[in-house]
């Protein structure tokens, strides 16, 4: 048991009632799992205002609550009445301090930026794992606590969650934390509670803008930029046309990389490289390292990535071989993932389930020209039908073939989702096929691939199930891939 006043150390309150010297049991934001003794958070959402059972939850057992406005309570009630400001801001540091401050014990490493979060997370571990550090995860795929993988629902859990992960990592004996940090997990007070040691800034594009998200591009980079007043050091791609603005009243030590000549740390010479089922990268890098990275991932915006993890690991004094070894073996799941299975041609699988990701993707392998480029995608039911025509659209005129499929149907018949996509495709003079059964188009591309052709999966990526009538059914593109595979020798 903790006493409530040993919770509030690092917070502005105000006491209306009741003892900051009561014990607490535990603490919890869902009104659905109040405990006796416990502290409760009355945290308002956009669809639900947990101040307005605060009776219920007294009802229930809860020693305080920590509020911010006005809350209905019986005169008899033994209960403590914290009032704060933002309970959310206050549930960072109260959940932290009741953890014990566990980011204290640890280096944690903060990512944020439109793009390239998770690939750059999993390079960073990757990086700094094959140089002896325990490393935890934390993102929009995943979090990985030692062999344990948990998988994600926000790319940026709610404090109470971070703070116990963070917990778990400190007791399996991890001395880095590296995380992707969104611009709602920031906006929402979510990584209050402690101080990053590194802050990293990717690049910016338009994006999460409309109900329940950002009201504004502005809003979306001045949410971003709160890293910077959250971290000691600073990391950001000087490339990025927003980074200043992004940066605007940061109070944290600045490093800069990026292709510039005015970068700190500098990538030139980059070259794309091509091998039997795989595409690369090779450029030098100069300035706080010098050295040569090679890596088997496609496209500039990897080279951007591999730059970010080595403005990052240069911190951690990672000898330049165990850099490189760690790149050269770099796979992310769902991100330009290269899944093996000719020598002639490559297939890789990638997330890309919007316009704006999609048309990146594609120009990118375009610029290894290919023999054919091939797009084989769906669109999610029960989503935006403008995405449906935006994806027909860039996939018409970028890919020489496209393979139109299903992706997560929902609640939607799933031809009709196709017919969506076509409205798109047919404003371009791109060829397609139509396949509905994702496994039978996936059959059909490794079928047709030929000589030189580049072969991507978009839309899943690291999702290993497909939505049908409200049902999740088992479904890994490399769990399909292989067994397309089996069938073939079969034959």
């Amino acid at each position: 048991m903790l006493k409530c006043s040993d919770l509030l150390k690092e917070l502005e309150y105000e006491c209306i009632r009741g003892s900051i010297d009561v014990e607490i049991s535990e603490i919890v934001n869902d009104s659905r799992k109040v405990t006796e003794d416990c502290l409760f958070l009355c945290i308002e959402g956009p669809n639900f205002d947990a101040h307005t059972v605060a009776a219920d939850v007294v009802e229930a057992g809860a020693t305080v609550l920590v509020i911010s406005k006005e809350v209905s309570i019986p005169e008899d009630a033994d209960v403590t009445l914290i009032k704060v400001k933002d309970t959310r801001y206050a549930m960072a540091f109260i959940a932290a301090a009741y953890y014990g401050n566990p980011a204290d014990s640890m280096k944690i490493i903060g990512v944020t930026g439109t793009k390239g979060k998770t690939t750059t997370t999993y390079l960073v571990k990757d990086i700094l794992e094959n140089a002896g550090h325990k490393v935890g995860l934390v993102g929009t795929i995943e979090t990985i606590i030692g062999d344990k993988r948990i998988p994600a629902c926000n790319t940026t859990p709610e404090s109470l969650v971070l703070q116990q992960y963070f917990k778990q990592m400190k007791e399996a004996g991890c001395d880095t934390v590296v995380m992707e940090v969104s611009s709602q997990g920031l906006m929402m007070h979510r990584t209050q509670g402690f101080l990053f040691d590194y802050g990293i800034f990717t690049n910016m594009e338009p994006d999460h803008i409309g109900p329940n998200e950002h009201a504004s591009f502005e809003e979306y980079m001045a949410c971003k930029g709160m890293l910077f007043k959250q971290c000691k050091v600073g990391i950001v791609n000087c490339d990025d046309k927003h980074w200043k603005t992004v940066l605007e009243g940061h109070t944290c030590q600045l490093e800069t990389y990026g292709f510039s000549e005015e970068a700190d740390l500098r990538a030139s010479d980059l070259k794309l490289i091509t091998g039997a089922g795989y595409l690369g990268i090779d450029f030098k890098v100069s300035g706080l390292l010098n050295m040569e990275v090679v890596a088997d991932l496609p496209g500039k915006f990897s080279a951007y990535n591999a730059l970010t993890a080595l403005a990052i690991c240069r911190h951690f004094d990672v000898k330049e071989e165990d850099i490189k070894k760690a790149l050269l073996r770099a796979k992310v799941k769902g991100r330009i993932e290269m899944v093996k299975v000719a020598d002639n041609f490559t297939l890789m699988i990638d997330y890309a389930h919007n316009a704006m990701a999609l048309e990146s993707l594609l120009t990118t392998l375009r610029e290894y020209n290919p023999n054919r480029l091939v797009c084989l995608f769906g669109c999610g039911g029960n989503r935006s039908k403008l995405r449906r025509y935006e994806m027909g659209e860039v996939s018409g005129k970028l890919a020489d073939l496209t393979i139109i499929t299903s992706d997560n149907p929902r609640f939607e018949e799933p031809q009709d989702i196709i017919n969506d996509i076509k409205v798109g495709i047919d404003k371009t003079s791109g060829s397609y096929v139509e396949i509905c059964d994702r496994k039978e188009a996936i059959r059909y591309a490794i079928t047709h691939g030929g000589d030189g052709d580049i072969i991507v999966l978009a839309g899943k990526g690291h999702e290993d199930y497909q939505e049908i009538k409200g049902v999740k059914y088992p479904m890994d593109e490399r769990v399909l891939i292989q067994e397309i595979l089996e069938e073939l020798k079969e034959k």
